[in-house]
């Protein structure tokens, strides 16, 4: 009866969210106290549990993705995010113009949400393709899927910190990140495959109208920051989290030990990342400091909401009863750690295509699982890496017209919507899939 309920509470956000069109904050709120009043909780107590997980979510991840937010919010307007593309484009040259889209991508989108990636590289994407005499769509789809991969795998990304808060891995943001770097490569490979196979055989309006030169859509932008400003953003709190990883597992207690695990914490790696970010404002005045950051706190809101809604779910799934359920349940399947991920990743999945949004497929669905992860002896920072790995991979299957970034990539690219189906959501399908593998794979390897 208990799991009936929760599978209820969980039909019940994705109807609200997907026929109702309802904001998702409301949708896990009313679920959250459905759940815990339809399971016999007392009254009180649900009000509690919804508070005690809106908050004690916001207290691990809550700073972390208002920083990770305005980082991307200065790198787009400052112009760092076309200083990182035209270095993968220095590095790579444009024999292979799929191939250096997909891995701006794969970048741009470790901090920038993956439809403003999408958006501020249009032009860019659409010059490099008159250049290379390649099909619009094509490097459409090559971008987006690089995006994509990083988007719903990789911190500071907020989806993957909020999975990670939710089933308790904040400690491990170090292993989670090198190991979403690792995972999003065959994500992005097999992207970058469709969109030369499928998507050089759709045309588009784009692709007989004039566009700027490379140089003149560099121009258009105004003067641009150093390389080595654009990259620090980005690289500084994942080196510095990295350090804290590798300090914490040495256990030692020594000055520098504490330091870099302080250094290392994600809170103060990426408000250091904020202000190694300051150094990319083009004049340090009220438009700049108050303005942007403003719009980036705009942009953060939704997402700490939906968040600290998903954690409020997520403890009053936990404090059901289920946990004590699961135990007195025949596990012996699931416990061989790499055929659970299929659990996550199927939840995800079905949130994903229902609803649209990867951020609510990734919260709600670690929300889901966090119960069941210390009845299976799932934890430690690989494993428990592999889980938001197995997550993400649910969150990326699949992208189509209840998801804005596929009418980003569909409207900015000029495709049809069954050209769009056929390129970007078998895309985020084949992604999907591949990421799970892969994942899985790991798990066998190394767990």
């Amino acid at each position: 009866m208990l799991f009936f309920v929760i599978l209820v509470g969980v039909l019940l956000v994705v109807i609200l969210t997907a026929v109702f069109k309802l904001h998702p904050f409301l949708a896990l709120l009313i679920s959250a106290f459905f759940v815990g009043i339809a399971s016999g909780m007392p009254l009180l107590t649900v009000v509690e549990n919804v508070n005690t997980g809106f908050g004690g979510l916001m207290t691990s991840i809550g700073i972390v993705i208002v920083a990770g937010t305005i980082i991307g919010v200065i790198l787009e307007k400052s112009g760092a995010a076309y200083r990182m593309a035209e270095v993968v484009l220095r590095i790579l040259g444009e024999k292979r113009p799929q191939l250096a889209m997909s891995i701006i991508g794969y970048i741009v989108s470790i901090p920038v949400f993956c439809d403003s990636g999408f958006i501020i590289l249009s032009s860019l994407k659409k010059s490099l393709a008159k250049r290379a005499k390649v099909k619009v769509a094509s490097m459409a789809v090559a971008l987006s899927t690089g995006l994509y991969a990083t988007h719903t795998l990789v911190p500071p990304t907020p989806g993957p910190i909020a999975a990670a808060g939710n089933i308790g891995a904040t400690d491990y943001l170090g292993t989670i990140i090198l190991v979403g770097l690792f995972v999003a490569i065959p994500a992005v490979i097999v992207g970058y495959i469709w969109a030369v196979k499928v998507g050089s055989k759709i045309e588009v309006e784009a692709d007989h109208e004039e566009a700027l030169d490379y140089e003149e859509v560099i121009k258009s932008f105004g003067k641009m920051p150093s390389t080595f400003k654009a990259f620090l953003p980005i690289v500084l709190p994942i080196v510095l989290i990295g350090l804290g990883s590798v300090a914490a597992l040495t256990g030692s207690d020594s000055g520098l030990a504490q330091v870099l695990q302080f250094l290392g914490a994600p809170t103060v790696a990426l408000l250091i990342g904020v202000f190694a970010a300051f150094l990319l404002l083009p004049e340090i005045n009220e438009t700049t400091l108050s303005g942007w950051i403003g719009e980036a706190l705009k942009e953060a809101a939704p997402i700490l909401l939906i968040t600290g809604a998903g954690g409020a779910f997520g403890t009053v799934i936990k404090n059901s009863g289920v946990a004590d359920q699961l135990q007195q349940m025949d596990l012996g399947a699931l416990a061989n750690g790499a055929w659970f991920l299929l659990v996550p990743f199927l939840i995800a999945a079905a949130l994903k295509t229902a609803q649209g949004s990867s951020t609510a497929a990734l919260v709600i669905t670690s929300s889901l699982i966090a119960p069941m992860l210390p009845t299976l002896g799932i934890e430690g920072a690989l494993p428990l890496a592999l889980v938001v790995m197995a997550v993400g991979a649910g969150a990326m299957t699949v992208s189509h017209v209840n998801d804005s970034f596929f009418w980003v990539v569909s409207q900015f690219s000029g495709m049809k919507v069954t050209d769009a189906y056929k390129a970007q959501t078998m895309a985020t399908l084949l992604q999907g899939v591949t990421t799970i593998i892969v994942t899985m794979i790991i798990w066998f390897i190394l767990v």
